[in-house]
């Protein structure tokens, strides 16, 4: 039509007032009973089947089921708290996040295919990134698949890698999550110390599983790149791992074999210095991380 054009209202006004809606009994037309405690929330059946394709297939299994249409929906394994965060974002398009939260969050935006509050959630914990929720954040990054969340966590753990490698975080990360953070070359923490905090990882682990260390960090392990140690460091290794094995003995021998040909292998992340690796009179030959 001619001179036709879209006008925007005051969207901030229309999320003040879409946000009276939630979990008002009056006029809501489904129930939903959540979490442990079965707390009660009330809904709209039509504004979250054309804001949520879950909640669309939710509502149509009940109708072409036959069951009443009266009876609540148990979600028992969501917090109530997390769930009235989604409705939020629902119905306003705004979401009101803090750190107790915003993870769970995030898991839930994947769960309820909700791309623009997995975007909100991901920028959250990207502007609140800190020393004491970096690897939180690294964790949730690596548990649901958020590939730039990952990189910008990665990059403040590799600028801040000593103070961040002492955090309960740290100790409370996945293999999976600490791996991906252990194969950066730009962690600025010596090859010694991330030894160090790898076996408090382990130890802290083994207690919570049950397990013994070896075991708990055989995986984690292969990442520490012993051959950037000086030969009296290695042969220490040597010695604490009579009293208890921790480093395996492949790593070891490999180590050696580096000092004695003084040679470092193309692409073996094991015989390529850190951005924070101290100098050692073996590291020639090695080659250096990449800027």
């Amino acid at each position: 039509m001619a001179n036709e054009q879209f006008m925007k209202g005051d969207i901030t006004l229309f999320a003040k007032e879409m946000r009276k809606l939630i979990n008002q009994k009056e006029m809501s037309d489904v129930k939903f009973v959540i979490g442990e405690t079965r707390r009660t929330i009330y809904a709209h059946r039509c504004i979250l089947s054309s804001r949520c394709e879950v909640f669309r297939a939710m509502f149509s299994d009940q109708a072409a089921s036959g069951e009443d249409s009266t009876v609540p929906f148990v979600l028992s394994d969501v917090d109530s708290e997390i769930f009235l965060a989604v409705l939020e974002f629902i119905y306003t398009n705004c979401v009101t996040l803090n750190s107790k939260i915003a993870i769970d969050v995030l898991a839930s935006s994947i769960e309820y295919g909700l791309d623009e509050l997995r975007r909100l959630c991901n920028d959250y914990l990207v502007d609140t990134l800190a020393v004491n929720n970096a690897c939180e954040a690294m964790q949730a990054a690596v548990t649901y698949g958020q590939d730039q969340l990952r990189e910008t966590c990665l990059g403040f753990i590799e600028n801040n890698t000593k103070t961040v490698f002492k955090t309960k975080g740290f100790h409370e990360m996945s293999e999976e999550a600490l791996c991906v953070v252990l194969e950066s070359d730009k962690l600025l923490l010596d090859e010694l110390e991330i030894l160090a905090c790898i076996k408090e990882w382990a130890t802290v682990n083994s207690v919570v599983l049950g397990r013994k260390i070896e075991p708990v960090a055989e995986n984690v392990i292969t990442h520490v790149r012993i051959p950037l140690l000086s030969a009296e460091e290695i042969k220490k290794i040597e010695q604490n791992n009579k009293k208890e094995p921790f480093v395996p003995v492949s790593m070891i021998s490999f180590a050696w074999k580096y000092h004695a040909l003084r040679q470092g292998e193309e692409g073996n992340p094991q015989t390529k210095l850190r951005r924070g690796t101290s100098s050692r009179d073996t590291h020639n030959g090695m080659m250096e991380w990449d800027d």
